[in-house]
């Protein structure tokens, strides 16, 4: 990770071919594009790759979240439940819509806890996003059965892990949409960009339309029809270039995801004689997609002593209670309500406050986050740097 270490010809041809034409845009200009549609086919091979039934590609991951949200009627007060470990995108795009973040505990998995989900669902509760966090499969079917049982529609955050499959299944298949996103350090890159995916037909024409302003795609499914209109939309058309980027790293997927697991079995064997460590609980080992390594030590001094060790030698780890990215406590944004509108929005509506955060909220999390490292998984390590960070796990082992 990330895709840019294996650009070559394939992704280059196809750029070429979108240059070729000069037709940039993903619609219109038939008589100019000699039939070349590069994001209306990397669309299609990324349905066909995961086995959804439909893929709508837009400009980054952020915005599949919110097409996908949009898409499914979710809007002002309604109640969206995540976890507190993710990258900030995740609830951004709950707030842009007008709902408000739910979030619960995480487990073992570094993904959501489906005991924590159940208690935190109420009759607000409109949807759910799990995150695949870390390239990893979160307890998708327990959290399925759930969002099943409160008949609430399940966004599979999928950013971090593209390519991960649980007993065989694409991850971001199993609910109801998937989302993904291809930016500078996702495994597949497009530079930016993302990706919607789902079996519901009517869905995906809803996410179709919503993300081209709303044009009616009706007559010409993935292209303009008649530019009638039904409802709002936005703008997060992806261009022709990153579809065409899209594509040649696609092909490569599965190729950086086995280089992916073969560094990080190199990185495993090595953290494996600290004494004290312990490892993220990955459910299925086979479909992992392996973009980053974390482990764990039995508490917070521990894992402040090793990490010290790793960074006295040049190879300091992420420790996730300390990253200010992707943990709850440490969005200092959100739990301080800071907003550019001046009548406070979305902290405030009618001068009321619409929610609030507790940075105490998630003990269970807080306690695995502070004794959790990690690292990000190369799909090409320069040797030196490899062999540095194996020699600096070895030293840790002997603290």
């Amino acid at each position: 990770m990330p895709g840019f270490e294996v650009f070559g010809a394939e992704e280059k041809q196809h750029v070429l071919e979108v240059l070729d034409t000069g037709v940039l845009f993903r619609y219109e200009f038939g008589g100019q594009r000699n039939n070349v549609y590069k994001v209306r086919e990397f669309e299609q091979a990324f349905a066909r790759y995961t086995g959804a039934g439909h893929a709508q590609a837009v400009t980054s991951g952020t915005a599949a979240l919110k097409v996908a949200l949009s898409a499914l009627g979710i809007g002002l007060d309604d109640e969206v439940i995540t976890q507190g470990f993710t990258f900030v995108a995740t609830w951004e795009a709950i707030l842009d819509v007008g709902a408000i973040p739910v979030f619960t505990e995480i487990d073992t998995t570094l993904n959501m806890d489906p005991a924590d989900l159940e208690k935190k669902i109420t009759p607000k509760t409109k949807a759910i996003i799990v995150v695949h966090m870390l390239g990893a499969q979160a307890r998708i079917r327990e959290i399925k059965a759930i969002a099943d049982a409160h008949n609430l529609p399940l966004i599979e955050d999928t950013a971090q892990a593209a390519g991960g499959r649980l007993d065989g299944q694409h991850l971001g298949t199993f609910g109801t949409c998937g989302t993904f996103s291809f930016d500078s350090v996702k495994t597949m890159t497009t530079g930016e960009g993302g990706m919607c995916i789902t079996s519901d037909e009517q869905l995906w024409q809803r996410m179709s339309e919503y993300q081209d302003h709303g044009h009616d795609h009706a007559v010409n499914p993935g292209g303009r029809g008649g530019e009638g209109r039904s409802f709002v939309g936005f703008n997060y058309r992806m261009m022709e270039l990153q579809g065409a980027i899209g594509l040649g790293q696609l092909a490569k997927l599965d190729g950086m995801i086995a280089a992916q697991k073969a560094n990080k079995a190199l990185l495993k064997e090595a953290a494996a004689a600290i004494p004290g460590v312990s490892f993220r609980e990955i459910l299925d080992e086979e479909g992992d997609s392996a973009t980053f390594f974390a482990f764990m030590l039995p508490d917070r001094a521990r894992a402040q002593a090793v990490n010290q060790v790793l960074r006295d030698n040049g190879a300091g780890a992420i420790n996730w209670g300390e990253n200010s990215w992707h943990f709850y406590p440490s969005w200092e944004h959100l739990l301080g309500e800071k907003t550019l509108c001046a009548n406070g929005w979305p902290f405030t509506a009618g001068g009321k406050r619409r929610f609030h955060y507790d940075r105490q909220a998630l003990p269970a999390s807080a306690a695995i986050m502070d004794r959790t490292l990690c690292y990000q998984v190369p799909v090409k390590p320069a040797p030196a740097d490899q062999a540095a960070l194996l020699a600096a796990l070895a030293k840790a082992a002997k603290l």
